[in-house]
C-alpha cells in the first residue's frame, strides 16, 4: 500500500466513523418509542447499532464506486424521502402532528440521509453482481424446452390450485366479505335508484348478482356467494396469467412457486379475493396493464405488430378505469408519458390510448344516462381541502374573521366541524352541502386559499396525517377505532372490515377458521412479530417497491419504470383520498411477486 492509498483509506475510516457515530445518535428520531427515548439511548442495544454501523459504512465506503455521481444522486434522493418519511411519521404517529421547527427533526434528515444513501449504494452493488453472475452463468446453462401441451395443463392446475386453497377460507366466512359500499351498491340495484358515487360497472355485477340469485332463490346470501365464487375466478386467473408471463420471462421455478404459494395462502390476498369490494377486480385489471406495459416496453416492435397485444392493452385499460375511478386519472396521466416513451410508434400509441379512454368514456356516459344515474357529488375530489378546513377550524379558530366563518358554514356545518377524525375525512366530507358549493365554487375556493395562506403548516399536517399510513411503515391502520357497524365495533386496528353487511350474514361452515381471519382482520396480532408485520404494512411494502423503481433506474431498465410510474401514479391519487386503506393500494400485495421478479429477475 502506497501513501496515497494509505491516506484514502484514513479518510473513508474516518468518514465511516463519523457518520455512522451521527446516524446512531439520530436513530431515535425515527424510532417509534413513543416519546420514551430510553429504550433506546440508555440500552446496550444502541451500542451494537453503533458497531454495525462503523462496520457497514466503512464496509461500503472501501468497495463501491465513489464516483458515480448518477447512483449517488438516485441513490440519495430515494435515502432522503425515505427518511423524510420516517421523520415526518413517527411524528404524526406519536402526537398527530409534525412540528416543522423541531431543530432535532432538520439535524437528523441530512445525517440519516447521507448513513442510508451509503447503504443503499453498497446493496445495489451487491444486487448487480449476483445478476451479473446469473447472467454469465445462463449463458452456459440452457434447459430443455417444456412441451406446449404440458405448459397448458400446468396454467389449469394452477388455476384450479388457487381455488382450492381459497375455498375453504370462502367455507369458513360464507358468503364472504360483503363490506365497504356493498349495501349502497347493492340497494342502487334493488330500488332501481343510481347514482355515480360509486363505478356503475361494479353496481350492475354486484347487485344485479346479488339480486338476481334472490330472486331465484330467496336467498341474499347464495346471491352473496355467487357473487364472491366469480371473483375468486377472475382473481385466480389474473394471478395465473401473471405465472404464465413470468415464466415466458425466464423468472425461475424457485421465483414462481414462491409466488404461487403466497397467492395461494398469504392473508391479505385471501381477504379480498373474498371480498365484495370493487378494489380485487381493478387491481387484478392494473395488473394486467402493468404486464402490457412490461411487454410494450421490452420489445415493442413486437408489440405494436401484435394485434392481440394490443388489444389486451386496450382491454385492461378500459376495465381498470371501469371499477376504479382514481384509474382514470392515473391513466390520462400515464398516456403523454407513454407518447413520448413510444414516438416510434406515435400513430399507434395514441391510436391504442384513444380507444382506451374513449371507450371508458362511451361506456359510463352510456351507463348513466341508462340507468339515469344521479350525480354532481364533489367531496371526494376535494377531501383534502376539506379535511385542512376542519382541521384549522379545530386548532386554529383565530385564523378565521366572523366573515369567514359564516362562509364556512354554508358548505360545511358546524356540527360537521366538530366531527373531525385527522385520520379519516367520512364525518366532515358526507356532511359537505354540494349544491352551495356548485352555486359559488370560487367563493369557497377564495376562502381555502386566504386560510391556507394564514396557517399553511396546519395545512400540511392536515394532509400528510389523512394520508401517512400509505408511506410510514410503522403506522397501524386503525382509522375507524370506535366506530360501531353491523356486527361489532372497531377496536385497536382497522386493517379490514370483516363484515356481512345487510341483507346478507355471517354463516360460517367451518368457525375456528373464521375467527382466525377474524384476529387477522380487527386485531394488532400480526403487527407484533417483527419483519413479518411489514408484510402488512401499506407504508412498507411501498418503500419496498420504490426501491425496486430506484434500483431498475440506476441500472437503467427503463422498460421497466414505465409499469412503476402507473403504480406511483395510483399511490398518488390515493395519498390525496378520505384516509389510508389497505384495499385502496392492494396492487402492493396483488403485485408483489412481479415487483420482486423485476428486482431479482430483471423481467
Amino acid at each position: 500500500m502506497n501513501e496515497n492509498e494509505f491516506k484514502i483509506k484514513i479518510k473513508l475510516n474516518t468518514a465511516a466513523f463519523v457518520i455512522a457515530t451521527a446516524g446512531t445518535l439520530c436513530f431515535p428520531q425515527i424510532l417509534n418509542l413513543k416519546e420514551n427515548t430510553l429504550g433506546f439511548t440508555n440500552s446496550i442495544f444502541s451500542v451494537f447499532v453503533w458497531v454495525l454501523c462503523i462496520y457497514a459504512v466503512n464496509w461500503s465506503l472501501h468497495t463501491i464506486d465513489l464516483t458515480d455521481r448518477r447512483g449517488w444522486w438516485i441513490a440519495g434522493v430515494f435515502s432522503f424521502l425515505f427518511t423524510a418519511a420516517m421523520l415526518f411519521g413517527v411524528r404524526l404517529d406519536a402526537v398527530g402532528n409534525v412540528n416543522f421547527k423541531d431543530p432535532g427533526l432538520w439535524i437528523a434528515l441530512p445525517v440519516l440521509t447521507c448513513l442510508f444513501t451509503i447503504l443503499v449504494r453498497k446493496f445495489w452493488n451487491f444486487l448487480g453482481g449476483i445478476k451479473d453472475r446469473k447472467n454469465r452463468y445462463a449463458q452456459h446453462i440452457q434447459l430443455p424446452a417444456t412441451p406446449q401441451r404440458t405448459e397448458k395443463y400446468r396454467d389449469v392446475l394452477t388455476f384450479c390450485f388457487l381455488m382450492i386453497c381459497w375455498l375453504p377460507v370462502f367455507l369458513a366466512v360464507y358468503p364472504g366479505f360483503f363490506v365497504y359500499d356493498a349495501q349502497d351498491e347493492w340497494l342502487q340495484v334493488a330500488s332501481r335508484t343510481f347514482n355515480t358515487h360509486h363505478p356503475l360497472v361494479h353496481v350492475l355485477m354486484l347487485g344485479g348478482i346479488v339480486c338476481g340469485m334472490h330472486k331465484y332463490t330467496g336467498s341474499y346470501n347464495l346471491g352473496i356467494a355467487c357473487y364472491t365464487l366469480i371473483q375468486m375466478m377472475i382473481v385466480a386467473g389474473g394471478f395465473t396469467y401473471l405465472l404464465i408471463f413470468m415464466r415466458r420471462r425466464k423468472v425461475s421455478k424457485a421465483v414462481r412457486m414462491v409466488s404461487l404459494l403466497y397467492f395461494a395462502f398469504f392473508p391479505v390476498i385471501v381477504m379480498f379475493t373474498l371480498c365484495s369490494a370493487k378494489d380485487a377486480i381493478f387491481t387484478v385489471a392494473l395488473l394486467l396493464l402493468l404486464l402490457s406495459l412490461l411487454d410494450m416496453g421490452s420489445d415493442e416492435d413486437a408489440f405494436f405488430s401484435s394485434k392481440g397485444k394490443m388489444a389486451f392493452f386496450v382491454f385492461c385499460g378500459v376495465f381498470m378505469m371501469l371499477f376504479r375511478k382514481n384509474g382514470v386519472y392515473a391513466f390520462a396521466v400515464m398516456a403523454p408519458v407513454l407518447v413520448i416513451y413510444h414516438k416510434n410508434y406515435l400513430k399507434k400509441i395514441l391510436l391504442l390510448l384513444a380507444a382506451a379512454l374513449g371507450s371508458y368514456f362511451l361506456i359510463t356516459t352510456g351507463l348513466t344516462a341508462v340507468l339515469h344515474a344521479e350525480g354532481g357529488e364533489k367531496q371526494e375530489m376535494l377531501t383534502v381541502p376539506i379535511q385542512q378546513l376542519a382541521r384549522t377550524y379545530k386548532f386554529n379558530r383565530e385564523a378565521f374573521t366572523p366573515e369567514d366563518i359564516a362562509t364556512l358554514h354554508e358548505v360545511l356545518p358546524e356540527e360537521a366541524l366538530m366531527l373531525y377524525n385527522p385520520k379519516l375525512s367520512d364525518p366532515v366530507k358526507v356532511r359537505f352541502v354540494n349544491d352551495r358549493f356548485a352555486a359559488d365554487k370560487s367563493k369557497y375556493v377564495r376562502l381555502w386559499a386566504r386560510i391556507g395562506l394564514k396557517k399553511p403548516l396546519a395545512y400540511v399536517n392536515a394532509w400528510l396525517v389523512n394520508s401517512y399510513g400509505f408511506w410510514y411503515p410503522d403506522t397501524v391502520i386503525d382509522v375507524y377505532a370506535g366506530n360501531t357497524v353491523f356486527t361489532f365495533t372497531y377496536g385497536d386496528s382497522s386493517y379490514f372490515g370483516y363484515e356481512v353487511e345487510e341483507p346478507g350474514y355471517r354463516d360460517s361452515k367451518i368457525p375456528w377458521l373464521d375467527e382466525v381471519y377474524r384476529k387477522l382482520a380487527l386485531e394488532i396480532s400480526q403487527e407484533k412479530i417483527p419483519i413479518y408485520s411489514m408484510l402488512y404494512s401499506p407504508g412498507g411494502i411501498f418503500w419496498g417497491i420504490a426501491f425496486v423503481f430506484a434500483y431498475v433506474l440506476y441500472r437503467k431498465k427503463y422498460h421497466l419504470v414505465i409499469p412503476y410510474l402507473m403504480v406511483l401514479l395510483i399511490w398518488l391519487t390515493v395519498i390525496l383520498g378520505p384516509t389510508y386503506l389497505p384495499r385502496y393500494v392492494l396492487i402492493f400485495w396483488f403485485g408483489l411477486p412481479l415487483f420482486a421478479a423485476m428486482l431479482l429477475e430483471e423481467v
